[in-house]
């Protein structure tokens, strides 16, 4: 039978990021591409022994739980929040399967097709994937290593009054920037102002370098839940473990009902076994300082890139070194076509991903994002020199 799809469906497109980890798959490639968090410091038996304690507490470990989430947890998660200066009740919060349904459950509950998103240029690739399956109208807002540029911001709001605009201030995907605290106030002045609501993602802020640095979510710095304009969103896969799939959203008690309803005509709710897995972590395991030794794992793997980049010597290959997070986000020559660069770089069995997939329109070919967490040692200065190779390469034929 020849089947007839929908036009939602029509207007999904392959994410870059997954069909350049189809490619490395069964090879000995060495992969720069995947926002992969390093395997060897998952705290396996810390989360063995949780799932062990959670299945010795009884057979109701086993049945349905609340689409909000396992309540404990979430009132676990609040204690964290308040740390962090954003002080919410288990009311005000949705778990959800990762941060990216409660991005998808937001835009839900939120938009219609046809209305505007704002977003960084560039952004994280999987929101504008789920912002174009919603049939929304993707408006990049230009941006540096500040953040949004807070101007240029305000000229858009005006010419096409947004129903939301999407950031992840702290550590972005793909760029690793860090907004100023300037523009984090800006934008939430502007958000104040012409009664746009704010989506802050957050998945690498607790993967901070310098653990004295304060980077305060845009959450905090607005200081309320209910009634305000930000909504949050985070989730255990960078600090515990992405097979877990739990992250969670808070924000005005309203919304929170919203997607609540929205997500029962999903998957009725997340996994409370793994809810009630990260629950039982939680009590017996210091999350705090599992996070301070991948702090210090990733510090040292991305000043290991950094120098292994440096040592290069090119003169117009530039990047910002990251201050957390997982990413390092490079500017090749201009006229460098990043994508033809991957296809020679796969050739000499190493990849990474193009930088012109993260934006909404007019893409930067000539630039790439390289993952620094997942690899280390002799394996990461094999894969640089394989992609310093393939570069060299394309850089004599200019």
């Amino acid at each position: 039978m020849e089947y007839r799809f929908s036009n939602y469906v029509e207007r999904l497109q392959s994410s870059a990021v997954r069909d350049i980890l189809k490619l490395t798959q069964g090879k000995e490639i060495i992969s720069f591409a995947g926002g992969l968090p390093a395997e060897e410091l998952f705290p396996i038996d810390a989360v063995r022994e949780a799932a062990d304690r959670v299945f010795r507490s009884g057979k109701n470990t086993l049945q349905y739980g609340l689409t909000e989430g396992f309540m404990p947890l979430r009132e676990q998660l609040c204690v964290r929040m308040a740390q962090k200066g954003m002080h919410v009740q288990p009311d005000e919060m949705i778990m959800t399967t990762g941060s990216q349904q409660a991005i998808d459950l937001i835009t839900r509950v939120l938009m219609e097709p046809g209305d505007i998103v704002l977003v960084e240029n560039p952004t994280y690739l999987a929101s504008l994937q789920v912002f174009n399956l919603s049939g929304l109208d993707v408006v990049p807002v230009a941006s540096d290593k500040d953040g949004m540029i807070i101007a240029e911001a305000e000229r858009l709001i005006k010419q096409h009054k947004p129903r939301l605009i999407y950031v992840v201030p702290t550590f972005g995907n793909p760029t690793g920037r860090v907004w100023s605290m300037e523009r984090r106030k800006g934008l939430l002045e502007l958000s104040h102002r012409y009664g746009v609501p704010i989506l802050e993602d957050d998945p690498y802020g607790d993967i901070k370098f310098d653990v004295n640095a304060d980077y305060p979510t845009l959450f905090s710095l607005e200081g309320k839940a209910d009634g305000g304009n930000v909504l949050y969103t985070s989730t255990f896969s960078k600090t515990v473990a992405p097979a877990l799939r739990t992250g969670w959203a808070i924000g005005s008690r309203n919304v929170i009902s919203m997607m609540a309803k929205a997500k029962q005509a999903a998957d009725l709710h997340s996994s409370s076994l793994d809810q009630q897995t990260l629950d039982q972590l939680l009590r017996h395991f210091s999350l705090d300082d599992h996070i301070q030794v991948i702090r210090q794992a990733y510090g040292d793997r991305m000043q290991q890139m950094q120098k292994l980049l440096s040592q290069q010597g090119w003169s117009d290959v530039k990047w910002i070194e990251p201050k957390g997070g997982m990413f390092l986000w490079l500017e090749l020559p201009e006229g460098l076509d990043a994508e033809a660069l991957l296809r020679a770089a796969v050739m000499k069995n190493v990849a990474f991903v193009p930088g012109s997939s993260f934006y909404a329109a007019e893409p930067a070919r000539n630039t790439a994002r390289l993952n620094f967490t997942y690899t280390q040692g002799e394996r990461m200065a094999t894969g640089i020199s394989r992609f310093a190779e393939a570069l060299n390469e394309f850089l004599a034929r200019r």
